[in-house]
């Protein structure tokens, strides 16, 4: 009796069902979080090409969600792996490629709020399963943005100027950027910028989810 009083203490709980389940997400709802899956996953956008692993909705908005404002950063690499393991099914790069993966960084301001870089959590899970190595300090964000959900094309472009820096650790192969959500692709753009003006590679960009409403 003790035992299984001590066993049900000790189980973690699905965070979409609390079905208990000894990972962030129970079977259950993950197949439900594959239902989200892109069959098109490339971008092209402004010379940039990005590659999106899911539609930015129901349970995979719900999951980038409880993430980023429920202080729930192992949803992040849950996400990272299933982005890493589709990422090499795509045979998009060679296998054993040198590729160093970027993530977009936060402001220190909204970093020290959260706690954590969703981003640079999905990353490092990322890395883990593709191999790639990781360089969270390329780039630097060094003015505090506003949230750029209700923004016009117009006014997100306004918005990321001169937002971003380089960062102390500049990458020593191409670089593959890294992102959570894709709308209209400023943030990723604005980014790739900084690094070509020292002329640094940048192949492209992996996002988590495209948005139902991004521009191709």
């Amino acid at each position: 009796m003790l035992k299984q009083l001590i066993s049900v203490f000790l189980e973690s709980r699905c965070l979409f069902c609390s079905r208990t389940t000894s990972e962030s997400l129970c079977q259950y709802c993950q197949q439900k979080l594959l239902s989200h899956q892109l069959k098109d996953r490339n971008i092209s956008w402004n010379n940039l090409s990005v590659f999106a692993w899911g539609r930015y909705d129901g349970q995979l908005k719900r999951a980038i969600a409880l993430m980023k404002y429920q202080n729930q950063p192992d949803i992040g690499g849950l996400l990272g792996k299933l982005l890493g393991d589709v990422w090499l099914h795509s045979g998009l790069i060679k296998p054993l490629a040198k590729i160093t993966v970027v993530p977009i960084p936060l402001h220190s301001k909204k970093l020290k709020k959260r706690g954590f870089n969703q981003a640079e959590i999905i990353a490092r899970s990322f890395c883990q399963i593709t191999g790639y190595g990781l360089n969270s300090q390329a780039l630097i964000r060094v003015r505090d943005t506003q949230a750029m959900f209700n923004l016009s094309l117009e006014e997100r472009t306004k918005n990321l100027e001169n937002a971003f820096q380089i960062g102390h650790k500049l990458p020593k192969h191409p670089v593959l950027l890294l992102d959570d959500i894709y709308t209209v692709g400023t943030t990723i753009k604005e980014s790739a910028k900084i690094l070509r003006q020292q002329r640094i590679e940048v192949i492209g960009a992996v996002v988590v989810a495209k948005s139902i409403i991004s521009n191709q």
